[in-house]
């Protein structure tokens, strides 16, 4: 029976609060390790003898790995129990990170990182399906809320800390504690985590399936929300990629231990979400898409003026939005699933972690090539197709309303 703070005892309580603090300790674990070498692409340029656009395939490699799990396990999950293949996906998975901290080769650090991000995708494959499944209806919002904030707080705190552990003892060092303060945290999910009392285990043949992902594919609203998140995701990651460069370089000269505090805007990104998700309720999602990815180019524009106030400002409103946008959208692909919700989210997330992983290394090469205002002006142009698309799918809403109301 699920939990109900009127009606149900005593051990149902603690079953929810203990759900409720394994889910945020994945999300903690699971995010710092994804994106653990994002603010030390500048040591891996030094480590290795590496160019940056290689450089930052050591965060691309992680992030294709869980898109490429994540379309695993959207045939595959069912045949797990959820609570189990979390547990091992962050076992393994710290296991890895600590592994990497032993590479002398660039190539096996890819290829570590790669795997490392396949064992993540069995968290995040399954993580919602569970909640959704063992929590009641009633204190559903305030368990996912509590889980996508572990997801912002691991992403902000695993890059905090590598930069200044690897300003203090290189990214080895970063590496190894962030992997073992992770497989701590496995362990404590491992062993708290409730059984799954609700997970019904559906047989989909590949071929139904897959036929569900095409029907999904072929619907106007989820390819323009798929491409909003392969366009805003890949933007956002590449401003954080190499921002912290721009501020290393001669023109800021700014420390290590000062350069980490950029990922602390972070908590915009939190506040975004929960503004967005209140304003849900009174405005319509695809109005506040929009708002949010306008907000998104206006931030961005102020990376062009290379002070650092105005980079500061800059970077708190474009991270603010962003998370305000990619509530949204993923919210609209969910309105419209219907009972295909987990494919459809599925292809989300696969298409999420494709923008952050091929436009996170290829803006590189951009900035590498032609300077920093060619890089922001390329990301403006990007986050404008993403707003133009928004634009466009509300147009062909209003369209099928229309249509359906002249039918009738």
């Amino acid at each position: 029976m699920k939990y109900s703070s009127a009606i149900h005892p005593s051990d149902e309580v603690k079953k929810f609060h203990r759900i409720r603090n394994c889910m945020f300790l994945s999300g903690l674990s699971v995010f710092a390790q994804l994106y653990l070498f994002q603010p030390m692409l500048s040591d891996l340029c030094r480590s290795f003898q590496v160019d940056l656009p290689t450089s930052s395939l050591a965060v691309s490699t992680s992030t294709i790995g869980m898109a490429t799990g994540l379309l695993f396990f959207a045939f595959k999950a069912d045949a797990f129990r959820r609570e189990k293949l979390m547990g091992m996906a962050l076992l393994l998975s710290s296991l890895l990170t600590i592994a990497s901290s032993f590479i002398t080769g660039f190539m096996w650090l890819l290829v570590i990182n790669f795997m490392k991000g396949f064992a993540l995708s069995g968290v995040s494959a399954v993580a919602l399906a569970y909640l959704t499944d063992e929590v009641d209806r009633s204190v559903i919002g305030l368990a996912i809320s509590l889980y996508l904030s572990g997801n912002t707080i691991g992403g902000m705190s695993g890059r905090v800390a590598s930069t200044l552990l690897s300003g203090w003892g290189g990214w080895q060092y970063a590496a190894a504690l962030i992997g073992l303060v992770s497989l701590l945290l496995g362990y404590i999910f491992v062993r708290k985590i409730p059984a799954s009392q609700h997970n019904i285990r559906r047989k989909l043949s590949v071929r139904q399936q897959v036929n569900q992902m095409k029907i999904l594919l072929g619907q106007p609203v989820f390819l323009r929300m798929y491409g909003i998140a392969a366009l805003s995701m890949g933007t956002f990651v590449s401003v954080y990629n190499y921002l912290s460069i721009l501020l290393e370089s001669p023109s800021f000269g700014l420390p290590h231990q000062w350069v980490a505090m950029i990922f602390m805007m972070y908590i915009t990104g939190v506040a975004g979400s929960i503004v967005t998700g209140t304003l849900s309720d009174r405005y319509r999602p695809e109005v506040l898409l929009q708002a949010s990815l306008l907000l998104m180019c206006i931030g961005l524009s102020l990376l062009w003026i290379q002070q650092l106030v105005a980079i500061i400002v800059g970077l708190g409103i474009f991270t603010f939005a962003f998370f305000s946008a990619h509530t949204m959208a993923s919210r609209i692909v969910s309105i419209h699933a219907g009972e295909a919700k987990s494919s459809a989210t599925s292809i989300y997330w696969l298409f999420y972690y494709a923008g952050s992983s091929l436009l996170g290394s290829l803006t590189g090469i951009i900035l590498s090539q032609y300077g920093w205002n060619i890089f922001v002006g390329v990301l403006l142009i990007l986050l404008m197709m993403a707003l133009a698309t928004s634009f466009h799918a509300v147009y062909y809403r209003m369209s099928w309303a229309l249509k359906k109301l002249h039918r009738s």
